[in-house]
Order: structure tokens, then sequence, then C-alpha cells
């Protein structure tokens, strides 16, 4: 669990398309996932930060070391070495959200699928910090994440105050240059 969530946290990848993920779509020596046929027939290539080939090369070997053959060809397997399945993931998340409080603590209770959110937004939220155009950059995200059309991409943008406030202030201050040069 800790290498799939952390796959998720780290990629924004679906659930369900980590999962479906097969040992051959995991190219570590490339540090690059081949994500096939996802929620909109889509296919793409989602290249890997160093520490998640380094987290991902540990699972694998941890993997085959417990799991004699024959094996599925799922890259996330179970211990009885048959594939993980979404029912698995979530009832894992449940007990480690509960472990660590977030049960009694935050309302509403995190969500798996809140892993991507987050990624997405912290994308946004780095491009601002680092004065990125997001709006050329948001095309990339949408690929990256797998979205069919960038307006999908755009509903980031709502979806957290920090980013509206900055989205707000990029605004005011591309308003305020514009009355500038119309008085001008």
């Amino acid at each position: 669990m800790e290498c799939l969530l952390g796959l998720l946290a780290a990629t924004g990848l679906r659930v369900s398309e980590a999962l479906h993920l097969q040992q051959g779509d995991v190219d570590l020596s490339q540090g690059l996932l081949t994500v096939r046929h996802t929620k909109f027939r889509k296919s793409r290539y989602v290249p890997l930060h160093p520490t998640v080939i380094q987290a991902m090369t540990a699972y694998a070997s941890l993997r085959d070391q417990l799991l004699p053959p024959p094996r599925a060809p799922d890259f996330f397997l179970r211990d009885d070495g048959r594939a993980l399945c979404y029912t698995h993931v979530l009832h894992a998340f449940q007990r480690i959200r509960a472990q660590l409080g977030w049960d009694r603590e935050l309302q509403p209770r995190p969500r798996l699928y809140d892993l991507r959110h987050t990624f997405a937004c912290n994308r946004l939220l780095r491009w601002y910090q680092e004065g990125i155009d997001v709006h050329w950059a948001m095309p990339l995200l949408t690929t990256y994440l797998g979205h069919v059309k960038v307006t999908d991409t755009y509903w980031y943008l709502t979806a957290i105050p920090a980013l509206m406030a900055i989205a707000a202030e990029r605004f005011e201050c591309m308003a305020t240059s514009s009355d500038e040069e119309v008085t001008s």
C-alpha cells in the first residue's frame, strides 16, 4: 500500500490507472509508466520522479522475492500473487485514515481521489509560485492527467482558496495594467 499510495500522490494517477498497470507498463530504468486505455480510452506516458522510481524498484524487488512465479502480470499484487483490486485498496486506505485519526479530525474525510486532486492543485500552485504562465502550461497538465479537455483541468483552479486568490491577484494585475495602458 505504501508504494501504491505514494505513486498516486506523486503522479496524480487515477486509482484505476495505477491498479491496471501491468509489469510491462512500468519501465523503471527509463522512469516511465505507460498508462493504457484510461477513462477516456486514451493512453499516455507518465514520467516518474527519481524518488518514485526508487520506491517502485524496492516494491518490485520485494514483490518478486516474496511471490513465487507464476504471478499475475499486474504490477501491484496482493500477498497471494493475484492482482490488487479497488476494494482492497479502499479498505486499506480507510484503515490508514482511521489510524491517523483523520476520521475524527477531518470532515469531510479524505478520499483516495483526493490524492489526485491534491497533486493537480499543488502542481498549479508551484507553477504560480515559479512565475510560470499557467495558461500556457495547463494543456501540459491536461495531457499528463489524461483529461480529454483542458476545461476538465481548469476545474482544479476553483478547487482551493489559495489557487483562487492567486488567480484573482493575477487577474487584478492584468486588469490594472490594461487600465493604465488605456489612460496613457
